[in-house]
């Protein structure tokens, strides 16, 4: 048994969406598919200050994630973002942190100011 197994499923699924979320290339491809609002047809990594193999890793990580959808047409593969999805993933980020957010903790330390 892994370690983060012993947590409940709602925080495990959260780690793993802050994991994939937590990389800029990763982020830099969600802000890329939500601005040219529209799929993408061919090579995103054209747009990229990265290789092709490293963007299709990056992909693939999102895709794992049901972050993106990549339907193959031809020799190219159309990618759309997965609006459902991400809103699942965002209102789960919420709960949790609004919780954090109105804990009724007060600190008293100088750094927490």
């Amino acid at each position: 048994m892994r370690k983060s197994e012993v947590f409940d499923t709602e925080l495990q699924d959260l780690a793993a969406f802050a994991r994939i979320i937590s990389h800029p290339a990763r982020l830099a491809i969600l802000k890329y598919l939500a601005e040219t609002k529209t799929c993408i047809s061919g090579d995103i990594s054209d747009s990229m200050p990265l290789s092709r193999t490293t963007v299709s890793q990056h992909l693939k990580e999102l895709r794992d994630m049901d972050l993106i959808h990549g339907e193959i047409d031809g020799l190219k593969i159309n990618y759309c973002l997965c609006k459902t999805t991400i809103e699942d993933k965002l209102t789960m980020f919420d709960a949790f942190f609004s919780q954090i957010k109105n804990a009724a903790v007060v600190c008293e330390t100088e750094t927490c100011k």
